[in-house]
């Protein structure tokens, strides 16, 4: 499915302060390295979401997937704090009926989620103290999802996506996007299949609702539960297509 949307100069959010510096949870100093693509239309970070089940029970069991974050550049690139963006086809879906949590290979860590003003529910790997990820040069780093949807989570259409900021004190740059991954809520009680993926006609049918992520809203409310002033996101396009 494709991103509908093109990257804007100079996405601003007001400051929540909803999460310490990360200099004061041991994260990489202000003067750390950005990220920078040698190509100025492509994100140095290739984000991508591996699937999970095409359908999550309200109130049930948490469902596992991953999140790529691969380093195209010659640099390390640290701080970095992927942003969930759940957008729901009846914007029914609340913050309080979404749980989620990933792991760093050390521990997993709770992602805390707030609505935005445009009906989407944006969750940062990081609003809770979490200093980053980093990633060397050519390398990957493989994230841990467990998602899950508490009762009360109406049956329902979902678009996930995933963007990515590298945080720089109290500014940060945005260094990646995700492809969607779309799923349906049913009703408790719903035995629903171990498969992963959802099915090609359920691919197209989700993508004729017209229900999508709306990335620059997310990515906005992201940097505000981070925290920054403003992020600096320069004038990338994503590539047409699939990654």
């Amino acid at each position: 499915m494709r991103l509908r949307h093109l990257l804007v100069l100079g996405v601003t959010a007001a400051v929540l302060a909803l999460a310490p510096s990360a200099a004061a949870e041991g994260g990489p100093p202000a003067d750390h390295p950005a990220c920078t693509s040698v190509d100025a239309t492509e994100f140095p970070l290739v984000t991508r979401i591996h699937p999970g089940p095409g359908a999550y029970e309200s109130g049930g069991e948490p469902r596992d997937w991953t999140l790529d974050l691969s380093n195209s550049t010659d640099e390390t690139c640290g701080n970095i704090h992927p942003v969930l963006v759940l957008a729901d086809e009846e914007r029914t879906l609340r913050a309080r009926h979404v749980r989620a949590e990933f792991g760093d290979g050390d521990r997993w860590w709770d992602v805390d989620f707030e609505r935005t003003g445009q009906g989407e529910n944006v969750g940062v790997f990081g609003g809770n103290g979490f200093p980053g990820f980093t990633v060397g040069p050519g390398r990957t780093v493989t994230v841990k999802v467990r998602l899950s949807f508490a009762p009360g989570a109406e049956p329902n259409h979902v678009v996930t996506s995933a963007a990515v900021v590298q945080r720089r004190d109290d500014d940060g740059d945005w260094v990646g996007a995700s492809n969607e991954y779309p799923f349906d809520i049913v009703p408790e009680g719903t035995v629903v299949p171990s498969a992963t993926a959802p099915s090609a006609e359920r691919l197209q049918e989700l993508a004729e609702t017209g229900t999508g992520t709306t990335l620059g809203s997310g990515i906005a409310a992201g940097a505000a539960l981070l925290g920054l002033g403003a992020l600096a996101v320069g004038a990338r396009r994503l590539r047409a297509g699939r990654r």
